[in-house]
């Protein structure tokens, strides 16, 4: 192997490894550009499913919001993956040249090598070569020479039709990654459009709703009254089932040692049953893979204190998250669990608790329950159906997660 040639080797060794890389950066940003296009998917759905009046304009505002978060991200995903075609597209190109350059020299290189051996046979003087050796031993070294040309000749022929072939389908993917470039340059452009229509409509509602505040802020006190009001049904359910938990576990340890002291002498202390640990355990072991509440939703009010989206001066409080999803969708259990209560809560419908040994999950805002008090319930088992709104027609399911008496961020919890 020619110098030259080794030096062209290691050259296409580091742009294919370069190539490697880039191309499962370029997988995950396709991978990330395929979920946005869902989200994007399903939110236009549900956007179409709320009402354009003045009593849903802040619904369609939150909802649009998260719509033009997406949309932005989904610009940014196709610049990132037309920003890898375009290094790609280089790369190839210098490989292409590299490639053609030699293939010149190979031909050039087989041109002379095939006159050569024409002359030779001409004169007859790889005959005349053998014939003219000294002795039996300096004509068999010459005859391995001559074989081992023929042999270097065959191989160069072969190298070129090789190389030939490496070009051209060097080629065809330039084309093709060039075609494909121009497909993402006019889904970029598309969306591009899209963005802007929609910051002219998220404008348009803005304006609306600082008409509307009065309304807006009447509607938010009603809100949190409910919301109040499922707080301390929630903290009476999980106070209750605490206090029923440490009844048996006070009564087991007595049962099973009266006398039971520690070596201090004070009376050992009731620790959690094996089943609630391991439960808890269980659940703890699933924080960020637990199943969505709803199999289609997306997220329009997020966990803990924050400003109103259009209120000045005013913030709210969340103890979970809200999910909008589709019209009559079924609520499903996120988490293998006991049924602890069941409630009809003014502004939030009906909820249904879970308890999973020291943790539970509330589910509100269902139309209709499935479940009651006392039952088992399996993963993504059905707990009810999602309440949808008279005056918007929008269908959202409240969720939270606590730690006994702790509220805990859902969006942590269940998978993205």
């Amino acid at each position: 192997m020619t110098h030259s040639r080794k030096i062209l080797l290691l050259f296409f060794a580091a742009i294919l490894a370069v190539t490697a890389i880039a191309q499962q950066s370029r997988k995950e940003l396709e991978e990330k550009r395929k979920k946005l296009l869902k989200d994007i998917e399903q939110t236009s759905g549900l956007l179409r499913q709320t009402k354009e009046d003045k009593a849903a304009t802040l619904s369609r505002y939150v909802t649009l919001q998260r719509q033009i978060h997406k949309r932005e991200q989904l610009v940014e995903t196709l610049q990132g993956e037309m920003s890898f075609l375009l290094d790609n597209i280089e790369r190839t190109a210098t490989v292409v040249v590299a490639l053609s350059d030699d293939t010149e020299r190979l031909k050039e290189e087989y041109a002379k090598i095939a006159r050569h051996a024409y002359r030779q046979k001409l004169m007859h003087s790889d005959l005349l070569f053998l014939l003219s050796a000294k002795s039996f031993n300096d004509a068999f070294r010459r005859w391995q020479y001559l074989r081992q040309y023929e042999r270097y000749r065959q191989r160069q022929a072969k190298l070129i039709m090789e190389t030939q072939q490496t070009l051209v389908d060097k080629i065809k993917s330039l084309e093709d990654r060039k075609a494909e470039k121009e497909k993402l340059l006019t889904t970029e452009q598309r969306q591009s459009r899209m963005l802007g229509l929609e910051m002219q409509a998220k404008n348009q509602l803005l304006e609306e709703l600082k008409g509307d505040e009065a309304r807006l802020a009447h509607d938010l006190e009603s809100k949190q009254s409910s919301a109040n009001k499922l707080n301390k049904a929630i903290e009476k359910v999980i106070r209750d089932e605490m206090e029923r938990i440490r009844r048996e576990e006070r009564a087991a340890a007595t049962a099973a040692n009266n006398s039971a002291t520690t070596s201090s002498g004070k009376a050992a202390k009731p620790t959690a049953t094996p089943e609630v640990e391991s439960v808890s355990s269980e659940f703890q072991g699933n924080r960020g893979r637990l199943p969505w509440p709803v199999k289609n939703g997306v997220i329009t009010g997020r966990f803990g204190r924050q400003p109103h989206p259009t209120i000045p001066n005013i913030e709210i409080v969340n103890n979970g998250i809200d999910i909008q999803t589709d019209k009559g969708a079924q609520v499903r259990s996120v988490f293998e669990g006991t049924v602890v209560g069941t409630q009809f809560i003014p502004g939030f419908d009906y909820m249904v608790i879970l308890q999973h040994g020291s943790y539970y999950t509330v589910y509100s805002n269902l139309e209709e329950v499935s479940v009651k008090k006392g039952d088992k319930v399996d993963t993504k088992q059905a707990l009810g159906k999602v309440s949808t709104d008279a005056k918007t027609n929008n269908s959202e399911v409240h969720f939270e997660i606590w730690k006994e008496k702790t509220r805990l961020n859902p969006q942590e919890w269940v998978g993205k």
